[in-house]
C-alpha cells in the first residue's frame, strides 16, 4: 500500500508563500536598559552609567566633561559631518517631560535671537532650531540643531543632532540609527523631576573639554551660561 504525503494532495495556490513566516522587524529603542536587546554583531554597547551607548562604524564616542567639576555633562557620537548630543533627565512615571520643556527650550531659542519650528519625526514632535552665532575669526554665521526627545519609564532622552544631519533625514541615518541603540539607566531612587542622571567615565573614554557646547540646553531650556543649567531649581 502507497501512503501519498499530505503535499503530495491538491494545496490551495499560494500554501507555499503562506507558510513562510515573516521576519519580525528588529526592536527599535531607546529602551530603558531592563529591556535592552542583543548587540548588533560586531558593535560593542559602553556602560557610560545612565546611558549605554553604541557607537557605530563612521561615528566616534566623546565625553563633555566639565573642567571645574569633572562631571561629565553629555555624551557625542561625533563623525566628520556633525554629532549627535545625549544627556538623560529624571521624569515623573507615565509623564510626558519632553512636552512640558518643548515650549521652554523654543522660548529660549527665541529669546536668544533664534528660531525654533516644530515638526514631525521618528519620534514625535521635535525642534529644529536655528541662531546666529559669531565664529571665533569675526564672522556670522548660522548654527543649526535638531532637538529629539524620548518618554521613558521615569526618564527623558534628550538627543540632539548638530550640524549636518539636522538638516535632512538621510544625511541623519547613522546618528538615528545610534540613538535606537541607546539603553538608559534611571535607578529606582527618587530624583527631582528634570534632574540630570549621572554619567561615568568607562576606561579608555576620551575626554573633551572644556565643557558643554555653548548653547546647550538643559531639560528645562536653561542654557550652558545659566548657572542653574543641569538643575532642578532657579
Amino acid at each position: 500500500m502507497k501512503f501519498r504525503r499530505k503535499s503530495d494532495a491538491t494545496e490551495p495556490a499560494g500554501a507555499d508563500e503562506a507558510s513562510k513566516e515573516t521576519p519580525e522587524a528588529a526592536p527599535e529603542g531607546p529602551f530603558d536598559a531592563a529591556d535592552l536587546p542583543e548587540v548588533p554583531e560586531g558593535l560593542q554597547r559602553i556602560d557610560l552609567g545612565s546611558l549605554l551607548v553604541v557607537a557605530p562604524e563612521g561615528l566616534e564616542l566623546r565625553l563633555q566633561v566639565d573642567e571645574a567639576t569633572e562631571q561629565i555633562q553629555a555624551v557625542l557620537l561625533a563623525g566628520a559631518d556633525g554629532a549627535l548630543e545625549l544627556r538623560a533627565f529624571a521624569a515623573p512615571r507615565g509623564g510626558d517631560l519632553w512636552g512640558d520643556v518643548r515650549p521652554q527650550i523654543a522660548a529660549d531659542m527665541v529669546q536668544r535671537g533664534g528660531t525654533a519650528t516644530e515638526q514631525e519625526g521618528r519620534y514625535g514632535t521635535e525642534l529644529l532650531c536655528e541662531l546666529t552665532r559669531t565664529m571665533p575669526d569675526g564672522r556670522t554665521g548660522k548654527q543649526l540643531s535638531r532637538i529629539v526627545g524620548v518618554n521613558g519609564n521615569r526618564w527623558m532622552l534628550r538627543a540632539t543632532l548638530i550640524g549636518a544631519p539636522a538638516r535632512g533625514t538621510d544625511i541623519a541615518e547613522p546618528w538615528l540609527s545610534a540613538l535606537t541603540q541607546v539603553g538608559v539607566e534611571r535607578g529606582q531612587g527618587a530624583m527631582p523631576v528634570g534632574e540630570a542622571l549621572d554619567l561615568v567615565m568607562p576606561e579608555g573614554a576620551r575626554r573633551v573639554g572644556p565643557a558643554v557646547p555653548p548653547g546647550t540646553k538643559d531639560a528645562r531650556g536653561r542654557t550652558t551660561e545659566d548657572p542653574h543649567f543641569g538643575h532642578d531649581h532657579d
